[in-house]
């Protein structure tokens, strides 16, 4: 469906196609002059995709991708003469990029593109025409464009993906099994669609993933990582989760998520740990503006907190259920899932420890912390320790108000206790009182690995005593000396 704006309509399509023609054209006048430049070298060009739809939305943002008749090369020669810098990276799948002040854009040739059966590489054909190019695109509400250079900008929407918009309704535009098949990728787009737009999936959609599911092996790990963290940072995971556990996806690419869903029977009761684990998402997400805002480290420890409970679960005679040393076994399957998606060594050490640090808090019973304690926990948790704080409260989701607003307060005063440690001791700082070149003058040794031992015993002195003072850090140094020559 090709339509003018200026003759629609009052329908609430016509409305919404209207209002987002504006959005993009008032919003990013530069498009414009971009279809100037196109047109005088022969070529049409049309703003395509993402940018239409979160027009359509109320959302437009700096980004804009267009699609147009000229090959890369010629794309590259005319964005050279408008742009402030240009890439041709993606110039092999018929995409130059650029920047243009504040603005970034992708200009793509018109195209198809396709997977063979085993394939991690598409095969990329340019095309001739936009139809085409908007056929083979992945759902209905990203194939539809605004056509800039003709007489007047022209709406293009072959495949209703207005009415999707307006239904949140996650459709292809043609058969689901052959999008898929041309990029298995786009099932785990749309689960990303569903968690970041709040769409649901047309049911045709749904049943081709789950029936395809195990195409998505054919997809680099590179990408399902990127697809992924997108998800993962959008403001509803939970949804795309949900749509990875459901079609059979997550049991490839996340499989400690549906291994959460433990049997459950009437002797050996137990917490749902596959719906306590969103649960304890959510509620890190509600808390997560004390790390500044969004944060893929305490989400992916939300996720990852528990997946050493299916390894660990034991049955307690005559009932319950107990998992012993999850965090540990957790941690270490924290570090295999998360190296396999090519998460950076930083993200893979950060989620780890937090993993294997979730349960620390309730190692102290219902308060009863010893400074050396709270020191303790504080050097183990590092620079994580704001992370550690959210997640051990978000961890909390029982249906006992009494008890949520028990566990609380006590984590409020290991808190208080925390800064007040802080601030007196300057915890963040910890170091012995001596350091390696005291130790050696004092013991008249030459570095070697029985200064690292020394240097040990003297920082968990600290820790446990708190500050000791050179003259009495150096009495315990030689005390220990004199029982290490025994």
């Amino acid at each position: 469906m090709t339509q003018s704006p200026n003759n629609l309509g009052a329908d609430p399509r016509a409305i919404a196609i209207n209002r987002a023609t504006e959005a993009l054209l008032s919003g990013a006048p530069v498009a414009l002059e971009l279809a100037t430049l196109f047109k005088e070298a022969g070529h049409t060009l049309a703003l395509v995709g993402g940018p239409v739809r979160d027009a359509i939305l109320g959302r437009l943002g700096n980004d804009l991708d267009f699609t147009t008749s000229a090959r890369p090369d010629i794309t590259s020669k005319i964005l050279k003469k408008w742009a402030d810098a240009v890439w041709e990276t993606g110039a092999q799948f018929g995409t130059i990029a650029a920047k243009h002040g504040q603005l970034t854009i992708e200009i793509t040739t018109y195209r198809s593109e396709s997977y063979d059966s085993n394939s991690r590489k598409p095969d990329v054909d340019f095309g001739n025409s936009i139809e085409g190019d908007l056929g083979r695109r992945d759902f209905t509400v990203n194939a539809m464009a605004l056509e800039l250079t003709t007489d007047q900008p022209t709406f293009i929407d072959l495949f209703d993906g207005v009415t999707d918009l307006m239904r949140r309704v996650l459709r292809t535009p043609g058969k689901a099994e052959d999008s898929f098949s041309d990029d298995p990728l786009r099932m785990m787009r749309a689960a990303r669609f569903a968690a970041q737009l709040d769409f649901t999936l047309d049911s045709g959609v749904l049943t081709a993933i789950t029936e395809m599911n195990e195409r998505i092996t054919i997809i680099s790990a590179e990408r399902v990582h990127d697809e992924l963290v997108k998800l993962i940072m959008s403001n509803n995971p939970r949804a795309g989760l949900s749509i990875l556990v459901d079609s059979g996806l997550a049991n490839i690419v996340l499989p400690e998520l549906p291994k959460l869903k433990l049997e459950i029977d009437e002797h050996h009761h137990h917490k749902d740990v596959y719906e306590h684990t969103l649960t304890v998402l959510e509620q890190a997400i509600a808390l997560e503006d004390r790390l500044g805002g969004p944060n893929l480290v305490i989400r992916l420890a939300a996720l990852l907190h528990d997946i050493g409970k299916p390894r660990t679960r034991e049955l307690i005679p005559g009932g319950g259920v107990s998992f012993h040393h999850h965090e540990v076994v957790g941690a270490r399957m924290a570090k295999e899932r998360l190296r396999a998606l090519r998460f950076s060594n930083d993200i893979i050490k950060d989620v780890s420890t937090l993993v294997f640090l979730h349960l620390r808090f309730h190692g102290y019973g219902t308060g009863e912390w010893t400074d050396s304690a709270v020191r303790r926990y504080i050097r183990d948790a590092g620079d994580l320790l704001v992370h550690l704080h959210l997640l051990t409260r978000a961890d909390c989701t029982t249906r006992n108000k009494a008890k949520a607003e028990k566990l609380a307060q006590t984590y409020d005063s290991l808190e208080e206790r925390i800064i007040q440690l802080m601030e007196e001791e300057e915890l963040n700082k910890i170091r012995p009182d001596l350091d390696g070149l005291a130790i050696m003058n004092i013991l008249g040794i030459s570095p070697s690995p029985i200064v690292g031992k020394a240097y040990q015993y003297l920082l968990d002195l600290r820790m446990e005593r708190g500050p000791l003072g050179e003259e009495a850090a150096k009495a315990e140094l030689l005390t220990w000396w004199n029982q290490q020559q025994k």
